[in-house]
């Protein structure tokens, strides 16, 4: 990842990303810290919040019935229908997506990532990244013991010693590649940005078909980890996006020099 250059310059005639334009922290800094644009960061809130409802709302429903132990009815389809189409290509290409989602996979792209970030000096990226990851263990860890929901029990799957709702899998390609997605986004301008979102779809919806596929869980816990990842990483990025906000109010609480050093430098400097 090259070094976008000052806080002007990052993306395309300055355009701040959904979590503000990324810079380098400089040596010494004066005054207050540039924010986000107002209108895009009116945008990404509504947006945002928008997202985030509905997410919880349809999130809300699965977990409940979950909860119940209702039988949804796509669940009852997806798995047949996903084996009946099994072969020896297919299992070697979900296999490979599944891996997408595994530690084995995001946890040294990760430490490479943050090494990257905190050499170019973005600590606020490296933050972000970090607080996205770790938040996407610790909740799917306790929605899976909250709903305490079992394994598909299928002939031709291996069952796994965890629970089964929502799935970690899609949880992790959701929250992790999308947050790359939106630190490319605002380091190097909207086209990078929606390439790389595009890209995450894509790979997450791959990572939660394998896990169907394979056996390992139900649609539904796909569905679930996936609104569930959505969510947090609206949660997470809108954190972000309001720090220059933060840091400036504070800023003019208290007069004097300040260093922009982490995410208050347009929350992802």
């Amino acid at each position: 990842m090259s070094d976008p250059g000052p806080l002007s310059e990052a993306g395309p005639l300055g355009e701040a990303g959904p979590l503000g334009p990324v810079a380098a922290v400089s040596p010494a800094t004066t005054d207050t810290v540039p924010g986000p644009q107002l209108g895009l960061a009116t945008m990404t809130v509504v947006v945002g919040f928008a997202g985030l409802v509905a997410s919880l709302i349809v999130l809300g429903s699965v977990a409940e019935g979950v909860r119940s132990r209702e039988v949804f009815a796509l669940d009852t389809w997806a798995t047949p229908f996903l084996h009946g189409i099994a072969s020896p290509g297919m299992d070697a290409l979900m296999n490979g997506l599944t891996d997408l989602g595994t530690s084995l996979i995001i946890i040294p792209i990760f430490v490479v990532v943050v090494a990257v970030l905190l050499r170019k000096r973005h600590y606020g990226a490296a933050l972000f990244l970090t607080v996205a990851s770790v938040g996407s263990l610790v909740l799917q860890g306790t929605m899976k013991l909250f709903f305490a929901r079992p394994r598909p029990q299928l002939p031709w799957a291996n069952v796994l010693p965890d629970y089964s709702f929502p799935s970690g899998h899609t949880m992790n390609a959701v929250i992790f590649y999308g947050a790359l997605a939106l630190i490319l986004w605002s380091a190097f301008g909207r086209r990078i940005g929606v390439i790389a979102l595009v890209i995450t779809a894509a790979l997450a919806f791959g990572v939660g078909v394998s896990r169907i596929y394979l056996g390992y869980h139900y649609l539904t816990d796909v569905v679930g980890g996936l609104l569930a990842g959505i969510a947090w990483l609206l949660v997470v990025g809108a954190a972000f996006r309001a720090r220059p906000t933060w840091r400036r109010w504070r800023t003019a609480r208290t007069p004097g020099t300040r260093r922009p050093d982490g995410p208050g430098a347009a929350a992802v400097g």
